[in-house]
């Protein structure tokens, strides 16, 4: 198992994070997709959140991330649905004409921990293939 530390902590804390657009509109496709896929390796590098896999489906986004513990999880899914929300609409008015927000307000968390990193990672890249 591999550790990461900063000033105080040594940790692995690695989470498997899903979200969806509201009512689950199918949006997320074409330059959109590609753009969401940008801001979210911006916000990952800005918070020193290590992105171990990502695939954005036309109505949800599989996250699996790495992420400091004194950060916290919740702040981090927190940050970056806000700013890709706040990007993607002003750059794709697309995506204000039938959603209020993009983004609903829950998502989906869970440790990686009962499967291998390996099994879950396998698990998101086959989402594509599966539609």
């Amino acid at each position: 198992m591999e550790y990461k530390s900063n000033n105080n902590v040594v940790y692995s804390c690695k989470y498997h994070t899903v979200w969806c657009p509201k009512y689950r509109r199918k949006v997320l496709t074409g330059e959109v997709e590609r753009r969401l896929k940008e801001l979210i390796q911006e916000v990952c590098g800005e918070i020193r959140a290590e992105i171990l896999e990502m695939e954005i489906m036309p109505d949800h986004v599989h996250l699996p991330i790495e992420i400091d513990p004194q950060f916290g999880i919740h702040k981090a899914v927190k940050l970056i649905k806000g700013r890709t929300s706040h990007h993607l609409r002003h750059e794709f008015s697309s995506l204000t004409t039938r959603l209020p927000t993009l983004w609903t307000n829950s998502y989906f968390i869970s440790t990686v921990g009962g499967a291998s990193l390996a099994v879950i990672k396998q698990y998101i890249e086959n989402q594509k293939t599966v539609q």
